[in-house]
Order: C-alpha cells, then sequence, then structure tokens
C-alpha cells in the first residue's frame, strides 16, 4: 500500500463543530451536511472511529440533527455502536482542548480525515496543530465550510500550503475500500450514491 493512501486500520474522522447555531449560516449548508453525513455512515461501515466536537454548545448548540443521525441511526454491517458523546471545545483548535487529545491518542491512529466549520478557523487550526504534532492530515473538502466561500478557499489554500492532503468525502471512502472485491464495497457505493 502507498504511504500516501488512507489507510482504514490508521485513520480517524474529526468532525469539527457542525452545530445547530453555526450552520445555518455557512455557505453551501445542505452540501456540506449532505457530504458529512455520507463519510461518517461510510466511516461507520468501514470501522473507522470519529470524534466530534462542539465549539462553546451553550451558545452555540448541539450538533445538528442531519449529522448526529448519521453517527446514531442503525447501518446493517456498521462496526462503531449508533452513538456518539462531542468533545466540548473553547479553543478554536481541538488539539488545545486535552480531552480531545486524550481521545485522539486513545484511538492510536496517526492518520486524520478532518472536516467541518468553519474552515478558515476551528477546521484550519485543528489541521495545522495536527501537522505540528506528526499527524498525516487529509481534507475532506467538501465536508468544510464557513460564513463565505472566501474563506472557505483560503482556509483551503492554507492547510494545503501547511501540508494538509486535499481530498474529497468519496474519494476517502474509496481510498479506503482499496479493492472492488472488499466486503463493504456495494453498502459504500451505495451510500455515496
Amino acid at each position: 500500500m502507498s504511504k500516501l493512501a488512507i489507510d482504514r486500520e490508521d485513520t480517524v474522522l474529526v468532525a469539527i463543530d457542525f452545530q445547530e447555531k453555526l450552520l445555518p449560516g455557512v455557505y453551501g449548508r445542505d452540501k456540506l451536511e449532505e457530504s458529512m453525513s455520507r463519510l461518517i455512515r461510510g466511516c461507520r461501515v468501514l470501522g473507522v472511529p470519529v470524534l466530534v466536537t462542539q465549539q462553546y454548545t451553550k451558545g452555540l448548540g448541539p450538533t445538528t440533527e442531519k449529522i448526529a443521525k448519521a453517527l446514531t441511526e442503525e447501518i446493517p454491517g456498521a462496526v462503531h455502536e449508533a452513538s456518539f458523546a462531542a468533545i466540548e471545545k473553547t479553543a478554536f483548535s481541538a488539539m488545545r482542548e486535552p480531552s480531545f487529545v486524550k481521545a485522539l491518542l486513545e484511538t492510536g491512529r496517526r492518520t486524520v480525515v478532518i472536516a467541518g466549520a468553519e474552515t478558515h478557523i476551528c477546521v484550519q487550526q485543528t489541521a495545522l496543530d495536527l501537522i505540528e504534532d506528526g499527524y498525516m492530515v487529509f481534507g475532506a473538502m467538501d465536508c468544510m465550510s464557513s460564513r463565505t466561500l472566501e474563506n472557505k478557499e483560503l482556509g483551503q489554500i492554507r492547510m494545503t500550503q501547511s501540508g494538509v492532503f486535499v481530498t474529497s468525502s468519496e474519494a476517502v471512502l474509496f481510498d479506503m475500500l482499496a479493492d472492488s472485491k472488499d466486503v463493504n464495497f456495494k453498502q459504500i457505493s451505495a451510500i455515496v450514491k
């Protein structure tokens, strides 16, 4: 396997701040939630852990209903149980929140697929800190956004310049699948359609 491929045995999905009071003002919200929901469902099928953060929940609310559903609905063959516990944070970078760092270390994984809002703030700062700590970071660019398209694009450019590998939710899933003979191929194909 390529050293640059996304190995599902070494990968964790990090979902940054998909929150009720934040997403209504985010550019392309519907497409963002749809792409992220598919990525979450695919990761659950493939046995990839998902860490979810919430920025100042008291002010920005809980994780949105669509994202929470993708994390909790019953999926035949899903490796991960149908539940999640969001990690509360106030720092923009999740890596500055000890409970997030602890949860990340407990996965034992060194490859991170990152997504969330806002691209140019919390997602970007988390990605840069992950790289600084030696993680390989892949940005699922269709699963991140900001209040403006310009800030989304600028955040993605800065992350790319800093070493984040640009990809999409579908590319992530098929990279981890690796072969059409994989027992999960049909289920992943159905999820991305």
